[in-house]
């Protein structure tokens, strides 16, 4: 009898060991990663971080600064889900990014502001236990609500409805590039970009288009009777000129520095990628500058101004044929808070897995 109790004994005990190490043998697919999206999202939204979903150690920051986990930022101040929502899974890592919208406590009673959040989620053995999360909120007075202001970035990704339909177009297995001829094509926007100066290798597709905050850059139709303008006559590159072309123009000079540049998210399948990065500006001799034509142009902030911002971009048959960003400033020269001093300031890729 004796024997039988330890035996029993000896199978409850290794029982929970066992299911421990089944779930963690069993990764994450597509639709299991973009799950736990939405279920962070609902655990934000009730102000509730269960230990069923989130591990014991979670690390958690918003707009690059760490914060106790569960009760601050956002999750202190969201009263309801947006409606853009974009998914970005990475099967091999077992992150999983997003772009979408919510709603934050505002100062009109029954009304909220409507915020943009850009996220990154580590599931390690079926738990959150990395949660990264930029949150664009409206610029306007806080003050004075009913101040007159342009459309938030939450409200302009909201009016476009969805994530472009191209985003979700799925490679031929025979045509997927590598993880690393992804990340490569994508670090060759901000190569050309930084110090700008019209003879990079610019990869875009003929039809490549780039949005930011929910507003095209690139290719904006021109005004009745406006004339597009020519790169030999101006200093400041047009929204009107496509992506190469406003890369090939040399005007985008005073982009000093492309820094932190951590590509969190990559999906093969669709040939998406997601980076968290930072633009600085750096003014001073940056803004001075010569065109590919050879004339000497002054451009540019004249304060030392930097982006936060995350950004994707969908990529075919290694050209870069679309781009989205959303972004907000930040104090200049600001820090992830994921990198060290040193990886902050570094304009060489990171992976992160």
């Amino acid at each position: 009898m004796r024997v039988k109790l330890t035996a029993i004994a000896a199978i409850s005990f290794l029982l929970p060991i066992t299911l421990v190490a089944q779930r963690a043998a069993i990764p994450c697919d597509r639709a299991c990663l973009e799950g736990y999206v939405d279920k962070y999202m609902d655990a934000m939204l009730k102000h509730e971080a269960s230990k069923t979903l989130f591990a014991e150690n979670v690390r958690f920051t918003e707009n690059g600064v760490r914060l106790p986990f569960g009760n601050e930022g956002l999750w202190a101040s969201m009263v309801g889900k947006g409606t853009y929502k974009f998914y970005v899974p990475d099967v091999e890592t077992q992150q999983v990014a997003f772009i979408g919208t919510a709603r934050e406590e505002s100062m009109t009673p029954g009304e909220g502001n409507p915020v943009v959040i850009a996220l990154r989620l580590k599931i390690v053995n079926r738990l959150i236990t990395e949660a990264e999360q930029l949150v664009i909120r409206p610029e306007s007075n806080l003050l004075d609500p009913s101040r007159k202001r342009m459309p938030s970035a939450a409200e302009s990704l909201e009016k476009m409805g969805a994530p472009h339909a191209i985003f979700a177009e799925v490679i031929p297995e025979a045509e997927r590039a590598s993880r690393d001829e992804l990340i490569k094509t994508a670090n060759y926007y901000f190569s050309g970009l930084q110090r700008n100066d019209g003879k990079g290798h610019y990869p875009f597709t003929d039809d490549c288009d780039r949005y930011e905050n929910g507003s095209r850059a690139t290719n904006v139709p021109l005004k009745p009777g406006e004339k597009m303008p020519s790169p030999l006559n101006e200093t400041v590159y047009s929204s009107a000129w496509g992506c190469k072309q406003q890369f090939e123009s040399g005007l985008m000079h005073f982009v000093s520095r492309i820094r932190d540049r951590r590509f969190v998210a990559v999906d093969r399948e669709r040939g998406v990628v997601f980076t968290f990065n930072f633009f600085d500006h750096g003014a001073g001799k940056t803004r001075s500058f010569k065109t590919p034509d050879g004339r000497d142009v002054v451009a540019g902030p004249t304060e030392p101004w930097t982006w936060q911002q995350a950004e994707l971009f969908k990529i075919e048959k290694g050209k870069i044929r679309r781009i989205e960003a959303v972004l907000q400033r930040c104090p200049y020269g600001m820090n992830s808070g994921w990198s060290t001093y040193e990886q902050g300031l570094s304009e060489q890729i990171q992976i992160i897995k």
